[in-house]
């Protein structure tokens, strides 16, 4: 990538910020509209999971292949297909005649949307190469994601109650449209110097364990837990972890590079990344529900109860990248996951949803902490890492979000329908409190030093590493 001026630097963080407030606020808009879309098609608790993880697992299943795709054919090419298939996705979900057709749609958009968040962190990654600059950079790219969590509930809230659920999904036309014609103009093209290859075999064991597991976590309460289907989803699953852990370490160029675990920082990460996602999803499915069908506000009122959750992320998420450039990624994790932990023990323990006052003091907690976390996760997961796998690092994090948010609606949507809501706050409390103890035990100095050692491993000239016993890359 040519070098740019501080202001283009600037120009082309803003583009990329772009196709993660559309990819953002679609979420956080489709939550609101969730009970409008109930009515409608007629829904169950199991379709209306359904059209968030149909997204979620199409999402988290490519964006791998999308990162090292656009590492090795050029990231802009890649960003910019992106933004085509999510918008005219975005188009066709609006049309959607019946809820199948609908979450039918939405995994065209999360084709398209496998092609955007990663491949955007790709290229800031490679357009901010100092450090700090680029830890500002990451706090910005998270504060987008509290501008998308206030403006959401609101803009959502809004346009259901006013024009119908289904102009929540115009808000991104015009917006995609904006984002493509000014990356055709200002965003350089940038790839890795050596292409990697494309790894069939691993990119369908990724789509089989998180569909199957998805489907078998969604269907369970309805199918029954100890039917044939559901033991068959979760056996295969088993079965492609598996496949994963034998088959990826065997390739040159795995869509999964095993040697990134070896980095307790980025290990640690990744499970944060799904816990803090898991949590989040959980959250924001549990409380539009509460909100629309048990207290019986309208959309637009429930998205204004939501808002104390949002600003406070909004807040927090820039704070936490000047906190991660300036002391590292300790203290904004483990903040996170005190605050978080907090706020599940609220709702868990003491019936946060029995007084406005504690419902309140919840949502500023678990803003607080979910502000915090982003910034965190996406800055340990590229930094250290050879600017020529960004890709792949950064869809890494990308993935383990989507597969946090999935597992989250799926897994609390499925004790919700099992009636066993006091449980599903508790799991959220053990989110919080997973990203509370790793943010301690992957950020110390023995965690530095097994970064330090992948670092090395992953610098390798691909001639020596080729000449390495696999198991003393996979173990170092």
């Amino acid at each position: 990538m040519p070098d740019l001026t501080y202001r283009r630097r600037l120009l082309v963080l803003g583009i990329c910020c772009m196709s993660l407030l559309i990819v953002s606020l679609d979420n956080t808009i489709l939550n609101v509209a969730l009970p409008s879309m109930q009515r409608d098609f007629h829904a169950s608790v199991s379709g209306l999971q359904w059209t968030i993880d149909a997204y979620l697992v199409v999402i988290a299943s490519l964006l791998l292949l999308s990162g090292s795709t656009a590492d090795r054919i050029g990231r802009k090419r890649v960003f910019q297909t992106g933004l085509v298939l999510f918008t005219a996705g975005s188009l066709l979900c609006s049309l959607a005649p019946g809820l199948g057709w609908l979450i039918t749609f939405r995994m065209v958009q999360a084709v398209g949307g496998s092609m955007l968040n990663p491949v955007a962190m790709s290229i800031i990654t490679n357009t901010f190469s100092d450090p700090r600059e680029r830890a500002r950079a990451i706090g910005v790219w998270g504060g987008v994601v509290g501008i998308s969590m206030a403006a959401g509930p609101i803009v959502g809230g809004a346009l259901v109650e006013s024009v119908g659920w289904r102009s929540i999904f115009w808000i991104n036309l015009p917006v995609g449209l904006a984002a493509l014609l000014l990356t055709a103009r200002f965003v350089p093209e940038s790839r890795a110097p050596r292409a990697r290859r494309v790894d069939p075999v691993g990119q369908l064991l990724v789509i089989a364990l998180l569909g199957t597991l998805t489907y078998g976590i969604i269907e369970g309460s309805d199918a029954g837990w100890a039917s044939a289907p559901i033991i068959g989803c979760f056996v295969v699953a088993a079965l492609a972890v598996v496949g994963l852990v034998v088959y990826e370490p065997r390739r040159r160029d795995p869509l999964i590079d095993t040697r990134f675990f070896a980095s307790a920082p980025f290990s640690g990460a990744t499970v944060i990344a799904v816990s803090a996602f898991a949590a989040l999803g959980g959250f924001l499915f549990l409380n539009t529900l509460y909100l629309q069908n048990q207290r019986g506000l309208s959309a637009l009122d429930a998205g204004l109860y939501m808002v104390p959750m949002a600003l406070m992320c909004l807040v927090f998420a820039p704070l936490s990248g000047r906190l991660v450039g300036n002391r590292g990624p300790r203290l904004p994790l483990v903040l996170a996951g005190a605050a978080m932990t907090a706020s599940g023990v609220l709702f868990a323990a003491l019936d946060a949803q029995s007084s406005n006052a504690l419902l309140f003091t919840s949502y500023v907690l678990f803003g607080i902490g979910f502000g915090l976390v982003n910034a965190p996760i996406t800055n340990t997961a590229v930094s250290g890492m050879p600017r020529s796998q960004a890709g792949v690092a950064a869809a890494v994090a990308s993935t383990s979000r989507q597969v946090g948010q999935s597992l989250g609606v799926a897994v609390l949507g499925a004790a919700l329908a099992a009636g066993m809501h006091e449980g599903a706050w508790w799991i959220i409390t053990g989110c919080g409190l997973a990203v509370l103890v790793l943010g301690v035990l992957t950020t110390g100095r023995w965690a530095r030093g097994t970064a330090e050692r992948t670092a090395t491993a992953l610098m390798v000239p691909e001639a020596d590493r080729a000449a390495e016993p696999r198991a003393t890359v996979g173990t170092s």
